[in-house]
């Protein structure tokens, strides 16, 4: 009966299950959770910080400034180089976020910052900082040391701060050209600190180190996470390598190309899926071994209009990718990829997600993994 016993264990599996009971399973450079959806961040410890940029890359784009660039290098954080306007998704809402209440959070006294820490009021005109700053306008300019030393250099010496915004001489002057920002302290201008992000003009071009305490914020402090659709999930069933070829059955893709495209290729390293009815079978193909189409508007030619495939369980935010694939152990290593936003002549416009790689979750084979919408199946 014994030896009947251990030849179920090795024949049927049982042996493979009852070990994956005890190992310990999906491991990533982020912390997780095992939530009832599956494999999932714990947004309570996943910030912009803790992201580091796997290969060295640069890129040159056109925007209303100019010509602009990217450069990072392996072993640097995003929040370096990424900027807010790279985020603005629902599934964030970083924007609508406000100094006071990440200084809360993250316990930073904002009367020992600087303005020159708050990068966007670098290109803040003055009619700028009235529209944005709850009650600016109604105090007199004296009362505002920053302000008054600005308007000071164009003969404006009194009256309100919204009066002297309407003067023609200074309405296209950026702060950041007038004074020197590091000579004031952040809360110098009153109520700067109750102002949402998205109410200072261009905000989108603010790096994620520009604001005070953004880069080390927790993802559960933004609000859009919590309109995250979780429900489908399935299965990493078997992994792949590369000896595999033309692959039909994909659930991996892009916005642009949908989340269906084939592998038809030499080369289709991936991971088989199971689930519920026909999930069992898909394959999620490796972003390494797999281009397709992705970004729009002007910045969609970026990286010559290619990104991984791969899918966007956790929202627009970024993308996560198969990338390293170990078949002898079953297990999966994935990746999350970042793109460039930005607003031109009013127009959003995004590059594809081609800004990678950044360590994600890793899986092995039996672990449940979230899908994301949209939950359509070859």
């Amino acid at each position: 009966m014994f030896f009947l016993f251990i030849h179920s264990f090795w024949k049927y599996g049982i042996l493979n299950q009852a070990i994956g009971l005890i190992m310990p399973r999906a491991s990533a450079q982020v912390a997780i959770v095992n939530s009832a959806s599956g494999f999932v961040p714990d947004w309570s410890r996943l910030r912009f910080s803790d992201m580091i940029i796997g290969e060295n890359g640069s890129v040159t784009y056109p925007t209303s400034r100019g010509t602009e660039s990217r450069i990072w290098r392996a072993g640097q954080s995003i929040a370096e180089f990424m900027e807010l306007g790279d985020f603005e998704t629902p599934e964030l809402a970083i924007e609508s976020l406000n100094l006071s209440t990440i200084a809360r959070v993250q316990r930073i006294n904002l009367n020992q910052q600087r303005l020159s820490d708050f990068q966007l009021t670098r290109w803040q005109t003055l009619p700028n900082l009235v529209r944005a700053v709850p009650s600016l306008g109604n105090r007199s300019v004296g009362s505002v040391r920053p302000i008054r030393d600005f308007v000071r250099r164009f003969g404006i010496n009194g009256g309100t701060i919204a009066n002297a915004s309407r003067y023609t001489s200074l309405r296209n002057i950026e702060l950041g050209r007038g004074i020197n920002l590091r000579n004031y302290p952040l809360t110098s201008i009153p109520n700067i600190q109750n102002a949402s992000i998205n109410r200072f003009a261009n905000w989108q071009d603010s790096k994620i180190i520009g604001v005070p305490g953004l880069s080390t914020l927790t993802w559960d402090n933004l609000p859009g996470l919590r309109s995250l659709d979780l429900s489908f999930v399935g299965k990493v069933d078997l992994v792949l390598r590369d000896i595999e070829a033309n692959r039909v059955r994909s659930i991996s893709g892009s916005y642009q190309e949908g989340f269906n495209v084939p592998c038809l290729q030499p080369n289709c390293a991936h991971v088989e899926m199971a689930g519920v009815g026909r999930t069992t079978g898909t394959q999620w193909i490796s972003g390494k071994v797999q281009l397709v189409r992705g970004g729009f508007g002007i910045l969609r030619v970026l990286n010559g209009g290619k990104e991984p495939t791969g899918r966007h369980p956790f929202g627009s935010a970024f993308k996560q990718v198969v990338w390293n694939i170990d078949e002898a152990s079953g297990k999966v290593q994935t990746a999350m990829f970042f793109r460039i936003c930005k607003r031109i002549a009013f127009v959003r416009t995004c590059s594809p997600y081609f800004i990678g790689y950044v360590p994600f979750i890793d899986y092995w084979e039996k672990d449940p993994i979230v899908f994301g919408q949209p939950n359509s199946l070859p």
